[in-house]
């Protein structure tokens, strides 16, 4: 019955979003919902938010959804409100697996079986290794035996398709590209990393070989959006086709072929509402020169100001000296974009606030740039923020509020 009033409602629910093919023909919907950012209060996820904006994402013809093992209670969440609305059979589920912990394939079995009981589901559609940002990975897990691995789960039908996910530079990504049949891969990209990370000669490399590229970042975790400089914004504002600067973000992504997914992690109804009118009215081909003029002066103006070029992603928490890197980060930035008054109120946010620690009870361990995808000097950073925003009136106001805290 279940099955039966899915497929009713996917018959007559109205699919506003586009498509582009995979690797074997399969629609995939142009907006892929990134499950890493939902709402959370007390640490866990709000259920009831985030099933609203899945569903409203569905109905509107968002059908691949990513998450990863360790994104702390997605798998669980999504697996969870995709079997109470009785979707899983419309939509597609990319999930990863983390490199590092596979040491035998007992361990790999164990992980694979813990996600698909997470998901509630027998099958993964796309299964990725997480964050493989050297080809050295690939060989160790080549050597564990996790080729015939895939081999046995694709055979009975456990894995649809194969992929990675990658930060680092275009050489090792072609190089990773290379070494194996992949069905599909996920990339940073965006108008500001149009030529970093796997840049634009890694999304045409993989696309000759006829592998669908997903994007994630479009927005640099909000920093395309949230954190623009004043000059950048007025640019946007001056140009003679108005859009939002989230939309001109994926409206640069989609305008391109070479594109499949571009993955949002979103969390309010305003978002998806946004997201899905722009993936239903962009064309590829659609910028003008004029458009991707304007960008380029957008990325300069933005260049111009940013100190650290953090996208909020948290790979590199948790801290064992409890600092909030990413908001230490993104406070450090403010300074230059938005001013001291901003970025001082926006550090005490982050920081005091929040029970978290400041940039100065760094000890220097390192363990966090061990997992920066995007190879950012964190101590060094630190270092330099601790600088900008550790003043005498941060002092006070951290002393004071942390006083207070413990009174109460």
């Amino acid at each position: 019955f279940v099955k039966i009033f899915s497929y009713i409602k996917q018959s007559l629910r109205r699919v506003t979003v586009k498509y582009r093919l995979d690797k074997y023909g399969n629609e995939l919907s142009v907006l892929g919902f990134g499950c890493m950012r939902f709402q959370k209060k007390m640490g866990r996820i709000v259920m009831s938010e985030a099933e609203k904006q899945i569903m409203n994402a569905y109905n509107n013809g968002v059908n691949y959804f990513d998450t990863a093992f360790i994104y702390p209670g997605s798998e669980s969440a999504i697996g969870e409100i995709f079997e109470k609305n009785g979707i899983r059979d419309n939509i597609y589920i990319a999930t990863k697996l983390p490199p590092q912990v596979i040491v035998s394939l007992d361990v790999l079995d164990k992980l694979f079986n813990e996600q698909l009981k997470r998901l509630r589901t027998d099958h993964i559609d796309f299964y990725l290794m997480h964050m493989m940002s050297d080809i050295k990975v690939w060989e160790r897990l080549k050597g564990i035996g996790i080729e015939k691995w895939i081999e046995d789960k694709k055979a009975s039908g456990a894995i649809r398709q194969i992929g990675f996910s990658y930060h680092g530079n275009s050489e090792m990504f072609c190089k990773i590209i290379d070494a194996y049949d992949w069905d599909m891969c996920l990339i940073q990209y965006n108008y500001m990393d149009e030529h970093t990370q796997a840049g634009r000669k890694g999304l045409y490399h993989a696309h000759e070989k006829g592998i669908p590229v997903m994007i994630m970042e479009p927005l640099r975790g909000g920093r395309l959006v949230n954190d623009l400089p004043a000059d950048a914004k007025k640019i946007i504002a001056e140009h003679p086709v108005q859009h939002t600067p989230a939309q001109w973000a994926f409206r640069w992504l989609w305008n391109q072929p070479e594109v499949t997914v571009v993955l949002s992690g979103m969390n309010s109804e305003e978002m998806v509402k946004d997201n899905i009118e722009t993936a239903s009215t962009t064309e590829i081909g659609e910028l003008t020169e004029l458009d991707e003029a304007m960008l380029k002066k957008v990325v300069s103006a933005i260049n111009y100001k940013l100190k650290v070029g953090c996208t909020g992603c948290g790979y590199c928490m948790p801290c064992p000296q409890n600092i909030n890197i990413s908001g230490t980060f993104s406070a450090y930035n403010r300074k230059y974009t938005d001013g001291s008054f901003n970025a001082f109120t926006e550090y005490v946010q982050n920081t005091s606030m929040q029970g978290s620690a400041g940039a100065s009870k760094c000890i220097g361990c390192g363990k966090c740039e061990k997992h920066c995808p995007q190879n950012i000097e964190i101590r060094k950073e630190l270092k330099n923020a601790e600088k900008e925003l550790e003043n005498s009136v941060y002092k006070l106001t951290d002393k004071l509020i942390s006083t207070f805290s413990k009174k109460k």
